[in-house]
């Protein structure tokens, strides 16, 4: 099997047993009553699902965890010195990762059915879009360990695994688990822009750059706008400073290479994306699965932080943009690129024709805030 999955484009293949993680109910009962979830309801209402793979499929009895390798061919975090483009996490800029994993998931679950006959065997395969708890799953059959971030660690890829999973009811011998090899460092711990990590092992989401400018819905809290920079799609900075991708390379599967105009974008051209440019742009890809009005709020936000006054007429052309969100988030950019004497006409215009009490409340805001230039 493991050269089955070798040959499909896996860079990783462990198995462990179908049982819960060791204390996943105390643990993930501990973080929901936080509210660390944030926006991420579903996580609350999976909750038993998610404890026990035997939820998703009764009769399982192993799973085979599958990690395909992702690694970037360049710094990760080069895009982070051009404040005048957006930075686009890794993951996102090729094609949806979930797409590629479940195709190759099928076939390797269609090779277990065809080499256990004449028994009859049950499968499922699961991309992280199903009340699974890969991560602990991952670290106990083997594939490496959870990192103080809470992502998954190899000695072998680093940071950058994508993980894929596939229930059986075979009874298939269980792989040794990785023990945790963090130690004293706390790299990942120290580069969060927004101290989303409480302590050791555990995060909270609401404070997490991927979470605010992917999962989260509504306006981006004023208090941690300005730690996102000019991150408009996830982040990678507890990721790419760990120390052990020093053993991490380029990932080899074609249909995940990046894309060129994925990599650190203009913001210009990414605040004039009108629904249909935003859907092409984004075709096939995970960015697209949070829709324009979410990643439009993202580059506002990018914009304001770019100090790049020439970005300021992206802003303005945003005032009157369809969406509230996009219209709130603009104001906090004019007002970061601009005087007061500059941005009080656009205020006083503003303010008079607006309807949405969110985007009043950008206004107010802004206008009670001390002059940024």
């Amino acid at each position: 099997m493991r050269a089955k999955a070798r040959a499909l484009g896996f860079d990783a293949c462990r198995i462990t047993s179908a049982e819960p993680p060791a204390h996943a109910r105390e643990n993930l009962f501990a973080w929901l009553a936080e509210g660390a979830h944030g926006d991420m309801t579903w996580m609350a209402e999976t909750f038993e699902r998610r404890i026990d793979p035997r939820a998703l499929m009764r009769d399982a009895k192993s799973v085979v965890v599958l990690g395909l390798n992702y690694g970037p061919d360049a710094d990760p975090l080069a895009a982070l010195e051009r404040p005048e483009a957006g930075a686009i996490s890794v993951y996102a800029r090729h094609r949806d990762y979930h797409d590629v994993l479940k195709g190759k998931l099928k076939q390797l679950a269609a090779f277990l059915i065809a080499a256990a006959r004449p028994e009859q065997a049950d499968v499922k395969v699961f991309v992280d879009t199903a009340p699974l708890l890969e991560k602990p799953l991952a670290a106990r059959a083997g594939l490496g360990w959870q990192g103080k971030h809470t992502n998954l660690v190899s000695r072998d890829f680093g940071s950058w695994l994508f993980l894929g999973a596939i229930l059986t009811d075979l009874d298939l011998p269980p792989d040794a688990p990785e023990p945790d090899h963090c130690g004293q460092c706390r790299a990942c711990l120290d580069a969060c822009p927004t101290k989303a990590f409480p302590a050791p092992y555990r995060i909270d989401a609401r404070r997490c750059i991927s979470y605010l400018t992917i999962e989260h819905q509504g306006p981006i809290p004023h208090a941690l706008r300005s730690a996102i920079g000019n991150r408009v799609y996830g982040c990678d900075d507890c990721l790419a400073v760990c120390p052990w991708n020093k053993f991490a390379h380029a990932g080899r599967e074609t249909k995940l290479a990046a894309r060129a105009n994925l990599n650190a974008p203009p913001l210009a051209e990414l605040a004039r994306l009108d629904e249909a440019s935003f859907r092409a742009l984004f075709a096939g890809g995970p960015i697209k699965r949070v829709g324009r009005a979410r990643f439009v709020r993202n580059v506002m936000i990018a914009i304001g932080n770019s100090k790049d006054r020439a970005l300021a007429a992206a802003a303005v052309e945003r005032l009157d943009d369809d969406a509230p969100l996009v219209r709130g988030a603009a104001i906090w950019a004019l007002a970061r690129l601009s005087s007061r004497e500059e941005f009080s006409p656009f205020a006083a215009g503003g303010v008079r024709k607006e309807t949405d009490a969110s985007v009043i409340e950008e206004w107010r805001i802004a206008l009670a805030a001390p002059l940024r230039l």
